[in-house]
């Protein structure tokens, strides 16, 4: 699907225009265009990105294929970024979707294979008021970054629930559900793939908020700047997130242990306990005449032996506080 917007002065004036028509508009250097390529077919992409911008071999190949990682470079005329929207739920867990920009001084381009939100958000507020985001190509860029990165509350949201949750359940119950473990796991590679995504983009916003690249209008700069701040604090609680997971995983391998320990305690003192029965009782089971088989109430004096033995027992460790 292709869907664009031609501006001019701040002003929708067209929408939606085929190849052909986009290659006149940008003949015209007083109009801004954005296309946007959402699943476009291999004919649609041709003729976006190879007939009416005539963009790098390379960056198109770099665009239709997926990228796991972020990145920004620079082809003089226009930037080509690689950025990735995030979502987060229990049905599908965390799950990224590429998002790339070719971003010019008259034109931005961007290709997505999945809907985004954030791109929605956009075309609604361009039907409703383009003069807000239609002003600069790079003011639209940094609308659509800004409402991605606003996209990662909920998902910090969701993830600090669940990891509260496991918690809870380690701090709160006498014995781990055998799903806990496996849960930790889930919640930590969610928590690992989120930093390896955020870190690189963090990277790349850097280096447009220092002013790298020409094409960023210098009065952008701050917003930018707020952006960088804002993947900071993401990447922040991501590893206060990881450190808890680390920590209530320590206490549930602690409590597990203690747990063993004390089934060892009482296996053990059972076994001290029985320990003068079993005597007595191993060497009347001998197939042997013995002496005492001729002593009269023999027997009532094994058991008493037994039972003196055993309580003297019990009672020495009860005095060694081991009962």
């Amino acid at each position: 699907m292709i869907q664009s917007f031609v501006f001019n002065d701040g002003k929708l004036v067209a929408s939606n225009l085929d190849s052909d028509a986009l290659r006149l508009v940008r003949a015209d250097k007083g109009l801004l265009i954005w296309v946007n390529l959402f699943a476009p077919t291999p004919e649609e992409a041709k003729a976006i990105l190879e007939d009416v911008f005539s963009f790098h071999p390379l960056a198109i190949e770099d665009c239709l294929a997926t990228s796991r990682y972020p990145k920004i470079e620079d082809y003089e005329d226009y930037l080509y970024l690689v950025m990735h929207a995030v979502a987060f739920n229990k049905e599908e867990q965390f799950r990224t979707t590429e998002l790339d920009f070719f971003i010019g001084k008259s034109f931005l381009v961007t290709h997505h294979s999945e809907p985004l939100s954030m791109v929605s958000s956009a075309i609604e507020r361009i039907q409703k008021n383009p003069t807000t985001v239609a002003r600069g190509m790079d003011k639209l860029a940094h609308f659509l970054l800004d409402t991605m990165v606003d996209a990662y509350q909920p998902m910090l949201n969701d993830l600090t629930a669940e990891v509260q949750k496991l918690e809870d359940s380690v701090f709160l119950s006498q014995h781990a559900e055998p799903t806990v473990i496996r849960e930790f796991r889930e919640r930590k590679k969610e928590l690992s793939d989120l930093q390896q995504i955020v870190r690189p983009q963090r990277d790349v916003m850097n280096r447009m908020a220092r002013g790298e690249f020409k094409l960023i209008r210098p009065v952008l700069l701050p917003y930018f700047r707020d952006l960088l701040g804002n993947l900071n604090r993401i990447d922040t609680t991501a590893s206060a997130l990881s450190d808890q997971l680390y920590l209530a995983l320590d206490v549930l391998l602690n409590k597990a242990t203690y747990q063993t320990n004390e089934i060892i305690k009482v296996l053990t003192l059972l076994t001290a306990v029985t320990t003068p029965s079993t005597l007595i009782g191993t060497w009347y089971g001998m197939n042997f005449d013995m002496p005492e088989y001729k002593i009269p109430h023999a027997y009532e004096m094994a058991v008493v032996v037994n039972v003196v033995f055993t309580v003297g027992l019990v009672i020495w460790l009860w005095r060694k506080r081991w009962l």
